[in-house]
């Protein structure tokens, strides 16, 4: 049976939002405060992949954080970032892989500090937060995102159809 493109689009994003739920929960003690790095984020290369991946990271970060037990303001704008990193990454698909993970690394290393310093009244300053949190999406998103987009790239045909 062949599903229309859109509930392939539906089910390509929920499937998305789900393994980014489950890693974020799973991986809790690593996924939150001052210094983190999200396993989950590794999951921001796939807009690289499918246009899905944007929303499907949007909801599975809104929801990881709300399992997480997160605050609202970390609920509102961390899903932001990532839904901003997915935007950028998706806008870069076509250029170099290296540049991929650039976005979501530069939208959360912007903007997960100042959710710390004043959602969470974190009482360190803003710019090294900016650098705990930068250094760990490096990891996630440069490192694993990387190894995670050689793994699926030389497979693209077979994990998702078409190559774009």
């Amino acid at each position: 049976m062949k599903l229309s493109k859109k509930t392939l689009f539906l089910v390509q994003a929920a499937l998305i939002a789900a393994i980014y739920v489950v890693l974020t929960v799973v991986f809790a003690p690593f996924s939150f405060g001052e210094v983190q790095v999200r396993i989950a984020e590794a999951l921001t290369i796939l807009p690289v992949f499918l246009p899905a991946a944007v929303p499907g990271l949007f909801v599975g970060c809104f929801l990881g954080n709300m399992l997480g037990g997160a605050v609202l303001p970390d609920i509102i704008f961390g899903s932001l970032a990532t839904l901003i990193g997915a935007l950028g990454t998706r806008a870069l698909r076509k250029a170099h892989p290296f540049l991929a993970p650039i976005p979501p690394i530069a939208a959360n290393t912007v903007i997960v500090p100042f959710v710390l310093k004043y959602a969470y009244a974190v009482d360190l300053p803003i710019p090294f937060m900016m650098l705990t949190v930068g250094i760990g999406e490096v990891v996630s998103c440069g490192i694993f995102g990387l190894v995670l987009y050689y793994a699926l790239n030389g497979r693209r045909a077979q994990v998702f159809g078409e190559a774009e």
